[in-house]
C-alpha cells in the first residue's frame, strides 16, 4: 500500500505532500507521566516539605514567636493542611481585593475550619466547640455548607490548645483545607431516615481512619470533596466523588458511583461512572478515584487542577478502565442510577427516625451562629434526651433522637435562640459564603448582608409566601469562586464590583437564575450584562419573585419558568 508521500515514476514532477506535524500539546505536571518537577509555586511548597509537618512548627516555634514570626510558603500554605487561612485585614473594600495586594489584605489572625465529617456530633464535642468560640474566636462559629464549623479571629498562640481541645473529644482539623481530602459530607440522618436506602457511616469512618493525615494522599493537584449518603442530601453533583444510594436488583443495597463534579469560575456536573459499588468497597474504590487524581491530575496551572478537568479530557469510559485496570486490579459491577428527588433534601422541620423518635432541624440564616448560641443548643438538646447534633451541606443544624413529648418543647428552646424549625422560605432557602467580613477573596459582604436581607424578604413578601409551595433558593457568592453555589441556585448572585452608573465602583452581583440539584440538574441562566448593587438585592429579590408567582403554571418550579421567561421579566 502506498503512503501518500509516494511518488510514481509518472508523477516524478509533482511536489510531495506533507504531513501534519501534531500540535504539541504543554506538560501538565502529571505524575504518571513522569513530571516531577514543579511547575508552579504551590507545587514547588508540597515538594519541599510535605504539608502535614507544618504542626510540628505551628507549637514549636510559630506559637511562641507569634504571628511575625512565621514563614510565608508556611503561613501562605502548609497552615490550609491544618485548617488555616489568615482571614481579611478589617477597613479595605473590595476595590482592593486581589494578589497584589495580599501583604495589605493579610490580618494577624486565622479563619480555623473545624472538620465535622458527615456533619456528625455530640454533645460534649458540640460544648467543646462553643467553648473554643468563646474563648479565643470571639464568639464567631459559622456553619459551613461542608458540614464544618468555621472560627475567625483565631490567634496562632491559641492554636495548639484548640488543639488539644478538639482532639479530646475526637475532633480535628486535618486536612480541613490544602490540596488534600476535604471533609466528607454524609447524611445528617444517616442510619435513622426512613427515606435512606442504606447507612454510608461506616465507609465514612472508614475512609477517615486510613486517610485523612495520611502522606501518601496529602499532596493532591488541588482540594479534593467527598460525598457519601444513602438519599440524595448531599448535593454529589457537585463533589469529586460521590457514592449514593442506590438498590440494585441482583446485589441489593449499595451505592452508585459519581465523579468530577465542581463548581467556581468553570463548573461542571459529576458523571456517574455506571457501577454499583458495595458498602465494604467503598473506601477502597474511593481510595483508587483519589489515587488517580494524585497522579494523573493536572499540576500546571492552578486553574485547570480540580478532577473535573482529567475526566472532561478522559471521558468517563477511560476513567472507568483506568480506574478497574491500574488501581482496583478488578472490574466493578455495573449498576442502574438512582432516582432523581424533585427537591433538595434539607432536613429542616420535624420528622420521624426509624428509632421512634424524632429530628428536629432548624435554620440560622446562612449558617450564622456563635459559640454562645452553640453552647445553648448543646443545653437545650440535653434537656430533650439527645446527644446527637448534625450539621448539614444547606448551612442547617439537626438534633435528633427527641421524644414525642420533648419535641414542642425543643422547639420552642431552639427558636428563641433565632434557629425556627418552621422557617420562612427565604430564611430556609437562604445560603451564604463568608464574604469580604472575614475572606480575602471577596469583592462584596455576604453571610453579613444576609442577616439584614433574609428578615426584609420575610416582610417585603409577607402577602405571597403562602403562594410559594416549591422553594426559591437564593445563594450570596462573594467572587466567582462559588464557596456559596451561586451557579445551582434558583437566584444566585456572584459578587463583583460595579458601576453604579455615576462611575463609581461598588459592591454588587452578576445574577444567576434558575440553576438546580436533583431533578433537574443545572446551571443557572446568566442574563447578558444584567448585574445588580448589593443596595438593589432585596428589590431585585422582590421583583422578580412576584413576577414568577404571577406568571408560573400550576406547579412549576423556579427553574422550569426561568427556562421560559422573556428576559425583561427577569431583570
Amino acid at each position: 500500500m502506498s503512503s501518500i508521500t509516494d511518488v510514481t515514476p509518472a508523477d516524478e514532477s509533482a511536489t510531495p505532500a506533507r504531513r501534519a506535524r501534531p500540535a504539541k500539546r504543554r506538560a501538565e505536571g502529571q505524575w504518571a507521566l513522569g513530571y516531577r518537577e514543579p511547575l508552579n509555586a504551590n507545587e514547588q511548597t508540597k515538594k519541599d516539605d510535605n504539608p502535614l509537618n507544618v504542626r510540628k512548627r505551628i507549637e514549636n516555634i510559630y506559637a511562641q514567636t507569634g504571628f511575625d514570626g512565621i514563614d510565608k510558603s508556611d503561613l501562605r500554605g502548609r497552615f490550609r493542611w491544618w485548617g488555616l487561612y489568615t482571614q481579611r485585614e478589617q477597613g479595605y473594600d473590595g476595590t482592593y481585593t486581589g494578589d497584589e495586594n495580599i501583604d495589605l489584605l493579610e490580618a494577624k489572625y486565622f479563619m480555623m475550619r473545624v472538620r465535622c465529617d458527615a456533619g456528625a456530633l455530640n454533645l460534649a464535642q458540640l460544648r467543646t466547640i462553643a467553648g473554643i468560640s468563646t474563648e479565643f474566636g470571639r464568639d464567631t462559629a459559622d456553619l459551613s455548607d461542608r458540614e464544618n464549623v468555621q472560627y475567625h479571629w483565631i490567634e496562632v498562640e491559641n492554636v495548639p490548645e484548640i488543639w488539644r481541645r478538639l482532639e479530646s473529644v475526637g475532633l480535628k482539623t486535618t486536612e480541613a483545607c490544602g490540596d488534600c481530602p476535604r471533609v466528607v459530607l454524609g447524611s445528617p440522618l444517616a442510619g435513622e431516615s426512613l427515606d435512606e436506602i442504606i447507612d454510608g457511616t461506616p465507609a465514612i469512618d472508614e475512609i477517615v481512619r486510613r486517610y485523612i493525615g495520611n502522606p501518601e494522599y496529602s499532596n493532591l493537584p488541588r482540594k479534593f470533596k467527598t460525598a457519601i449518603s444513602g438519599q440524595q442530601d448531599v448535593v454529589h453533583e457537585i463533589n469529586d466523588v460521590a457514592f449514593i444510594g442506590v438498590e440494585h436488583p441482583e446485589h441489593g443495597p449499595g451505592f452508585d458511583l459519581w465523579v468530577g463534579g465542581g463548581l467556581s469560575t468553570n463548573p461542571m456536573l459529576a458523571q456517574r461512572v455506571g457501577a454499583w459499588v458495595p458498602l465494604e468497597e467503598v473506601a477502597d474504590v474511593w481510595e483508587g478515584v483519589v489515587a488517580i487524581f494524585r497522579d494523573y491530575g493536572y499540576r500546571r496551572l492552578r486553574s485547570k487542577a480540580r478532577l473535573k478537568f482529567l475526566i472532561k479530557d478522559w471521558g468517563i469510559e477511560k476513567f472507568r478502565e483506568v480506574l478497574e485496570t491500574e488501581y482496583l486490579k478488578r472490574p466493578l459491577i455495573d449498576g442502574p442510577a438512582p432516582a432523581a428527588p424533585e427537591r433538595p433534601i434539607d432536613h429542616v422541620g420535624i420528622q420521624k427516625l426509624r428509632n421512634g423518635l424524632n429530628a428536629v432541624g432548624v435554620a440560622p440564616i446562612a449558617g450564622r451562629v456563635s459559640g454562645t448560641i452553640l453552647s445553648k443548643v448543646a443545653d437545650a438538646a440535653e434537656r430533650a434526651g439527645s446527644d446527637r447534633i448534625r450539621f448539614t451541606p444547606y448551612q442547617k443544624l439537626i438534633v435528633l433522637d427527641v421524644a414525642d413529648d420533648k419535641v414542642e418543647q425543643l422547639v420552642t428552646e431552639l427558636e428563641a435562640l433565632g434557629l425556627p424549625a418552621s422557617p420562612s422560605p427565604w430564611r430556609k432557602n437562604l445560603m451564604a459564603c463568608t464574604g469580604i467580613e472575614f475572606c480575602k477573596l471577596s469583592f462584596v459582604e455576604t453571610r453579613k448582608r444576609s442577616q439584614a436581607l433574609a428578615p426584609e424578604l420575610e416582610e417585603r413578601l409577607a402577602d405571597i409566601n403562602a403562594q410559594l409551595d416549591v422553594p426559591v433558593t437564593i445563594n450570596i457568592n462573594g467572587c466567582p469562586n462559588s464557596c456559596a453555589r451561586s451557579q445551582i441556585a434558583d437566584i444566585g448572585f456572584k459578587g463583583q464590583l460595579v458601576d453604579d452608573g455615576e462611575g463609581n465602583q461598588v459592591e454588587g452581583f452578576q445574577v444567576h437564575l434558575g440553576g438546580a440539584l436533583g431533578f433537574d440538574a443545572k446551571f443557572g441562566r446568566k442574563l447578558r450584562q444584567h448585574k445588580v448593587t448589593s443596595a438593589e438585592l432585596g428589590d431585585y429579590i422582590e421583583r422578580v419573585v412576584r413576577t414568577f408567582v404571577k406568571e408560573r403554571t400550576p406547579g412549576e418550579r423556579f427553574g422550569e419558568w426561568v427556562v421560559r421567561a422573556e428576559e425583561a421579566d427577569l431583570r
